[in-house]
């Protein structure tokens, strides 16, 4: 785990920080990004004679006036909501060690979110995509296959680039995942999926034959690839099937999750595949779905065609 000595927070702020990281099993990256909002915070208390050291001198009226300020800068509502459950955690996370008497983010909302429906390929998009003419050599074995996985299984980038060779099992059929907040599950791999990487691993040595790498997918140079590569990687193949080359990992993931409920898959088994907390996560994919019902209402009901 990393440090956080860079950041320039009291005692209470980072106390906080490495609970997050020891104790909520965190990662550096998320532990970060509370780091970096309880600065800004911390910053904005600094103006007024305020600090975080002394909790209790924060009230809900600096809280609203912190997010006024941010909404005057033009930030995001979703940056502006992901700050207010910052302070938050840090404000929870004192009163009840203690070292608050009370909360002042209480009461305060998160900002109305504008809602921003994932993006997807149709299903004839994607097979173009997993059945692109791209050769047999090792880099286009270790492309195909971390595209199938993206797509087959509705892999996160960073979990498929998370994992070592021990996770897959392609006889059984699975593969195990680290997803966010360190939770494991177990997630199936489609046919086509297993065969890639099969594939792939017979070449593997091809990118680096130390026995102590020991991640799935590989760089040029030999080290685990990165999600800039696997970028790269997915506008590749789009533009050799002929399609947007704006295609990212993500939109594959969007894309395994819609056609499964397209297919009829229930939400609830959709949300479990996914790794998803919530369920109403999950539900931001089933206006995909209604779509294609609408267009299909459009297209054959009586009324429609009168209309």
């Amino acid at each position: 785990m990393d440090t956080f000595d860079d950041f320039s927070l009291p005692d209470t702020a980072m106390a906080f920080l490495g609970w997050l990281a020891v104790e909520k099993g965190y990662s550096s990256a998320t532990v970060s990004a509370y780091g970096r909002d309880l600065e800004q915070f911390e910053g904005f208390l600094d103006g007024r004679g305020l600090s975080l050291a002394d909790p209790d001198s924060v009230d809900r009226t600096h809280v609203r006036s912190f997010m006024a300020d941010l909404h005057r800068r033009k930030l995001a509502k979703t940056t502006v909501g992901r700050k207010l459950s910052s302070l938050r955690a840090f404000f929870k996370y004192m009163a009840k060690n203690g070292m608050a008497m009370s909360n002042p983010v209480a009461g305060v909302k998160n900002p109305k979110q504008e809602v921003h429906h994932p993006k997807a390929l149709n299903v004839d998009q994607a097979l173009a995509l997993m059945e692109a003419k791209t050769g047999a050599d090792p880099r286009s074995l270790r492309d195909m296959a971390l595209a199938e996985l993206l797509y087959g299984s509705g892999l996160r980038i960073s979990e498929a680039l998370g994992l070592s060779v021990d996770d897959v099992d392609t006889g059984s059929g699975v593969v195990r995942v680290l997803g966010k907040g360190s939770k494991e599950r177990l997630c199936p791999l489609s046919e086509a999926g297993a065969r890639r990487l099969d594939e792939y691993m017979a070449v593997r040595d091809e990118f680096t034959q130390s026995l102590t790498q020991t991640a799935l997918f590989l760089g040029d140079r030999g080290g685990a690839l990165q999600r800039r590569q696997a970028n790269r990687i997915l506008e590749r193949l789009a533009k050799l099937a002929g399609l947007p080359e704006d295609v990212h990992p993500h939109m594959l993931r969007h894309s395994f999750a819609s056609h499964l409920l397209e297919a009829g898959a229930d939400l609830r088994s959709v949300q479990e595949l996914l790794g998803h907390s919530r369920l109403t996560t999950t539900q931001r994919y089933t206006h995909l779905t209604m779509s294609k019902i609408m267009q299909s209402y459009d297209k054959a009901h009586p009324l429609a065609r009168k209309k």
